[in-house]
């Protein structure tokens, strides 16, 4: 990511000491296909839920698949819709409950604000719903959905920093890519937190949930992949979270707690997320030769 940041400075003429600004990187917010915008956005969303259908028709074919193909289709579907809505009903439960008094206002998704946590809940009763009509394991179709998630995840910050959107607190001295943001209230330099989530949320966690999967045994011990998976982007969010400018109209929770939402809403997904892996790693594994459940 550093790397990534100094290259830009490199590309924009920054001087040394200057903060870098958004508009310098010639990005737009989407393509303009005359009659329509297609946002970066919802692209984003898009690549990662195919990307995701992609690599789990790969895991499936591995020993052990705890479901077929079918049922990967079946989790496709429904968990795309479990994304979608649960990401927007848990936005305007968690973060702007006004949206409920302007249902109109709820439906306009092109508008923004989506739940990580809202979409997660969204995910498990898709999968939920998926597990209970083909009978299938709950737990072992969670770690196997878990290793694909931190691709959206990173697709979708990126498209949060090209959208020039959830920009990051007001930097101190010594943070040479600090970013002005066009739409940053007092035009003053912040972390690029976006790109903070993309990396820890995406990129590695991506890295270490693809690890886990290929290179050792985990996909035997159910609940482990998804327990680290929880635990981990539980932990990088908390992380990234003292770097991200909170929701105006939940300021004063930071403010009174110490704490914005999303780490609260975090807390819970870490213990969550720890207490599976242990649960895991304490039962034996499974046998390597188990078949799937067809």
């Amino acid at each position: 990511m550093l790397s990534l940041l100094a290259s830009a400075l490199a590309t924009t003429g920054a001087p040394t000491g200057e903060p870098l600004y958004w508009v310098d990187f010639g990005l737009t917010r989407g393509i303009d296909l005359g009659f329509f915008t297609l946002r970066w956005y919802s692209l984003a969303y898009l690549t990662g839920i195919m990307l995701g259908y992609w690599l789990m028709l790969r895991m499936i074919r591995s020993a052990g698949a705890p479901l077929a193909q079918r049922h990967a289709d079946d989790l496709f579907f429904y968990c795309t819709l479990g994304i979608i809505l649960g990401g927007r009903l848990g936005y305007a439960t968690f973060y702007d409950r006004d949206l409920w008094v302007h249902p109109a206002e709820l439906l306009k998704l092109w508008n923004g604000g989506m739940s990580f946590h809202g979409g997660l809940i969204g995910v498990l009763i898709a999968m939920a719903w998926v597990a209970w009509r083909a009978k299938l394991n709950f737990l072992r179709i969670c770690d196997y959905v878990a290793v694909s998630v931190p691709m959206g995840m990173m697709l979708g910050r990126m498209a949060n920093f090209v959208n020039g959107e959830l920009w990051g607190r007001v930097a101190g001295a010594g943070v040479p890519w600090a970013m002005i943001f066009p739409d940053a209230p007092n035009a003053l330099p912040r972390h690029p937190s976006q790109l903070y989530e993309a990396t820890l949320e995406g990129a590695v966690l991506l890295a270490i949930m693809l690890v886990l999967f290929w290179k050792t045994k985990a996909r035997f011990r159910p609940g482990l992949l998804v327990g680290t998976f929880a635990a981990g982007i539980g932990a990088a969010r908390f992380v990234v979270e003292n770097f991200r400018e909170p929701d105006r109209q939940l300021e004063w929770l930071w403010v009174e707690t110490g704490l914005s939402m999303g780490q609260w809403l975090t807390l819970p997904l870490i213990a969550v997320g720890v207490f599976f892996a242990i649960r895991a790693l304490a039962r034996p594994p499974l046998g390597a030769g188990e078949p799937a459940q067809a």
